[in-house]
């Protein structure tokens, strides 16, 4: 079964920005320096103090929400405008985007024996501008088309893991390799049936990944700029889904690992397991990003349906063994949770008890055994961008008794890869080629 695309990621960038130093002279001097950073802060968006690129994993914070979204035009306006075109190969990694760079990972060759690489791009005119490359074995690898995890940007840093748990630490601006590890042959972690998914991320000076490694390897934090290993966690196999931070009621960080046999709660900094729910999967495909929000941690598979338990202890609020997805995240909005579950379509569950309001019986990605889509929240509205499997870049409006859909528009070939933003622009690929395209924006008076 030939598949195209992967579970990736999404950034807006600001549009306003500081004003060039002239247009605060000669009386800028004078200030006090608590007068220099009011006016510095009065020219910054609200939004200005947490990043608006989608330098990782489903954004800033990992939940699929462009929190600085343009006004996209309902009406389609003009439809896309594809700005530029480059040839990539196979891979489900999606596209991340970051200090006016693209990234993103493929694959090249035949199987088994192929190569992964590292693809780094212009934003704005698309021009390639660096590649890191090396040997990978996919034998025994299904859905062999390429890797799977998205590259996270952080500090000047990229960081990217292949199919085959290769990790990489690289300067973000030249590829440079900075450090670098091959768990599989020097830790002894075992790749997952599917290979290694979960994209790594940032927790303070660490960044993590799930491994899988025996005896108490399951996830492991390296050091984010020697490579050395800080500490390791968890007994657990290595499953697909990405890590995600959050806060106890208490105000305490903590860290939702889903594996193939538990959902865990984990203290970030020493790896700490505070509790863990049992929840084992069959053929491990604890795939799409855990979803946290108003206490409640929700989960669901493919062949086990949905869980909501309790962050605070881990003790189940509600299960539906029906409400079964598989790749696409969850996303949240107002108290639901909307979810491509792989019977119904879309289906829309009130998060606190599971109750379901409505499904969309298929209309924005076709049924398949194994649905995809990537669905992504603008800012504060009830609009999101959906780009379906068969690569149609979909925009709606969430409503109480379902989705409204203002237009589609062919983007890509088949894809199951998260898109990127900057502004007005989305980056998609495919197996072929990584898109840039112009948003219809609702146009000034």
């Amino acid at each position: 079964m030939e598949c195209l695309g992967e579970p990736g990621q999404i950034r807006f960038n600001l549009e306003n920005r500081l004003p060039p130093p002239s247009a605060m002279s000669p009386r800028t001097s004078s200030f006090s320096l608590f007068s220099i950073l009011c006016l510095l802060a009065s020219q910054l968006p609200p939004t200005a103090a947490a990043s608006e690129e989608w330098p990782r994993w489903r954004g800033p914070e990992g939940k699929g929400v462009v929190s600085n979204a343009p006004p996209i035009d309902p009406s389609g306006g003009d439809g896309l405008e594809v700005l530029w075109t480059q040839p990539v190969g196979g891979g489900y990694a999606g596209v991340t985007v970051a200090e006016g760079r693209v990234y993103t990972m493929d694959r090249q060759g035949e199987t088994p024996k192929v190569t992964e690489r590292i693809l780094c791009f212009e934003a704005e005119s698309g021009e390639p501008l660096w590649t890191h490359s090396w040997a990978a074995d996919y034998e025994e690898l299904e859905y062999g088309s390429g890797p799977r995890a998205s590259v996270t940007i952080h500090d000047q840093l990229a960081y990217a893991i292949g199919a085959n748990g290769n990790l990489f630490c690289l300067d973000a601006a030249s590829g440079e390799v900075k450090w670098s590890i091959d768990p599989i042959a020097k830790l002894g972690a075992v790749r997952p049936k599917w290979g290694f998914a979960a994209s790594p991320v940032i927790w303070e000076d660490t960044v993590i990944v799930p491994l899988g490694i025996p005896d108490g390897g399951g996830v492991v934090a390296f050091d984010r700029r020697s490579g050395e290993e800080r500490w390791r966690s968890s007994s657990d196999p290595a499953g697909y889904a990405t890590p995600v931070f959050t806060r106890s009621a208490e105000g305490e960080d903590r860290m939702v690992l889903w594996t193939p046999k538990h959902v865990q709660l984990l203290n970030p900094d020493g790896g700490a397991v505070l509790w863990e729910f049992p929840y084992e999967i069959t053929y491990g495909v604890a795939i799409a990003t855990p979803l946290v929000r108003d206490g409640i941690v929700f989960v669901s598979s493919y062949w086990h349906g949905a869980r909501a338990l309790q962050l605070a202890d881990g003790k189940q609020i509600w299960e539906d063994e029906m409400l079964r997805g598989l790749m696409s995240c969850p996303l949240y909005l107002d108290g639901t949770v909307y979810l491509l579950e792989r019977e119904n379509g879309f289906i829309a569950s009130e998060l606190s008890t599971g109750k379901k309001l409505w499904d969309d019986g298929h209309l924005l990605t076709p049924a398949n055994r194994n649905p995809q889509a990537n669905l992504v929240h603008l800012g504060d509205t009830d609009q999101v961008l959906v780009l379906n499997a068969n690569g149609e870049l979909i925009h709606a409006t969430l409503g109480a008794d379902g989705i409204a859909e203002h237009w589609r528009e062919q983007l890509t070939g088949k894809t199951w890869a998260h898109p990127g933003f900057d502004n007005s622009r989305i980056y998609a690929r495919d197996d072929r080629r990584l898109v840039a395209a112009k948003l219809p924006r609702i146009r000034e008076p």
